[in-house]
């Protein structure tokens, strides 16, 4: 047997074998009159353990390409191509062939780990249930009569909502819109994705934060994008390196988070956001403003985003309600260009048929009450008093041995670890003492980093939380 396995691959060895094996038995390398090699032999052949070669003979008798008979060793199955026996298709092969890219191991894994065990949650980006506004949307649901359509809404949304989204940012975030600008997205992972499909090509490069959401997003490889990065200081990226890079590799779209970013709760203050906005003006380069947070603030300010500055129609504006309202209710929009917002509401329109009319219908309801604002505020005191709990854990555990800048707003805190550790172990060390965080390199190219999320767990949790990261990081 001439075939040796590639031990650098991703792919397991047992999977590469009951390829090479299924590869072989449809182009006659393996005629059905002749044994395949037993286990023994051919896990001594090619080096491995006979777990191996159980587990690939596993696969291929499952597809019904092989069948193991009691003294006379596996043989291929004479009826593979007949109609006695039913074939289950390799599935796992078109698990790896498909064109939409998984997320990585370690996202999988850590969502995995939340969703089975009872951990303390500082990696999720979701808020606790004590802080969605349920009182008031229990009360919308009971007390007033819904007036939509059970059938296919408008395919940019509900024309009221959209209304409502128009007068809402136009009060809050100083951004100038009309309904017919604006597409309801199911959240703003939604629009992202829209944006990347509909307005990019393979081969079109794109700046990106580093780090960020978006540094590890599988939409960008899946779409054959390109991305390059631009380095996260105290206040933003520079615009300068922006430039530098345009220069390089013809930028075709900037992605920001520029109020309170993920992961490092920086915020770009109002003279460099004019700066992005100059260099995307004269290169003719759109910028798609992800903005979560900006009514975040706990001081209180009125953050300035990029589209409120944006006199030439350069920025798409992405929004959601799942970062400060709920994010079961899958509310969120992009504002952007007439053509723009057509283009991606026709593709909106062939994945799903637009958005559910009844979460529209909430959304609007709650959006236009006074019990919006004042749910914000109380969910801005909240996120402060979460803020200040989990920095204080840090300086008591911690003190010597991570850096971090306190965010303003937001949810996430972005720490360097002074010390020198294996990003992997330090996980899993923190999920054995029931502590579940993101760990930095998922989120950027500099090694070092953890990001914990204070929004989905309590200030004793919090507290609780970071004891059993510090006790993690001590036991390497």
């Amino acid at each position: 047997m001439d075939w040796k396995p590639d031990r650098k691959a991703k792919k397991a060895i047992y999977k590469q074998l009951a390829e090479y094996f299924e590869n072989g038995i449809a182009n006659g390398t393996f005629p059905p009159d002749k044994p395949l090699p037993s286990e023994r032999s051919l896990a001594k052949e090619l080096n491995v353990n006979r777990s191996t070669v159980v587990s690939a003979y596993d696969e291929l008798e499952s597809n019904g390409l092989i069948q193991r008979n009691r003294g006379s060793g596996t043989t291929i199955s004479k009826d593979i191509w007949g109609i006695t026996k039913k074939r289950i298709p390799s599935w796992n092969r078109y698990i790896e062939a498909g064109s939409f890219l998984p997320n990585l191991p370690v996202t999988q894994r850590i969502r995995k780990e939340a969703v089975e065990h009872k951990l303390i949650n500082l990696a999720s980006g979701e808020l606790s249930e004590d802080l969605f506004p349920l009182d008031s949307l229990r009360w919308i649901t009971n007390t007033r009569s819904f007036i939509g359509s059970l059938g296919y809404d408008h395919p940019q949304g509900n024309v009221i909502l959209r209304e409502t989204i128009t007068n809402h940012v136009k009060l809050l975030r100083r951004i100038e819109t009309d309904p017919s600008s604006i597409l309801i997205t199911s959240g703003a992972q939604q629009a992202l994705h829209l944006v990347v499909q509909c307005l990019l090509k393979p081969g079109d490069a794109v700046a990106i934060e580093d780090p960020s959401y978006s540094f590890n997003l599988p939409i960008f490889k899946t779409a054959g994008i390109k991305p390059y990065y631009l380095s996260v200081e105290k206040d933003g990226i520079n615009p300068n390196e922006l430039l530098d890079l345009h220069k390089k590799h013809r930028i075709k779209m900037i992605f920001l988070n520029p109020s309170f970013q993920n992961p490092t709760g920086t915020l770009i203050r109002e003279k460099k956001g004019k700066a992005i906005l100059d260099i995307s003006s004269e290169h003719g380069i759109p910028v798609v403003e992800d903005d979560p947070y900006s009514l975040t603030s706990f001081r209180g300010e009125e953050v300035t985003t990029l589209k409120s500055m944006d006199v030439n129609g350069n920025v798409l504006y992405i929004s959601s309600l799942s970062k400060i309202v709920a994010s079961g209710l899958r509310i969120g929009w992009i504002i952007g260009p007439k053509p723009v917002i057509e283009r991606l509401s026709d593709a909106k329109q062939q994945i799903d048929f637009g958005h559910a009319s009844f979460t529209q219908w909430i959304a609007n309801d709650f959006l236009e009450s006074d019990s919006f604002h004042l749910h914000i505020k109380r969910l801005v005191k909240e996120l402060k008093k979460r803020r200040d709990q989990i920095v204080t854990s840090l300086d008591f555990y911690l003190k010597d041995q991570i850096e971090f800048a306190i965010p303003e707003g937001g949810i996430h805190i972005w720490c360097k670890v002074k010390k020198d550790f294996n990003e992997i172990q330090l996980l899993e060390e923190s999920i054995k003492r029931g502590v579940i965080y993101v760990p930095g390199y998922t989120m950027g190219s500099k090694k070092g980093y953890v990001r914990f999320t204070f929004a989905r767990e309590d200030e004793e949790s919090i507290h609780e939380g970071i004891k059993r990261f510090a006790d993690a990081l001590n036991s390497l």
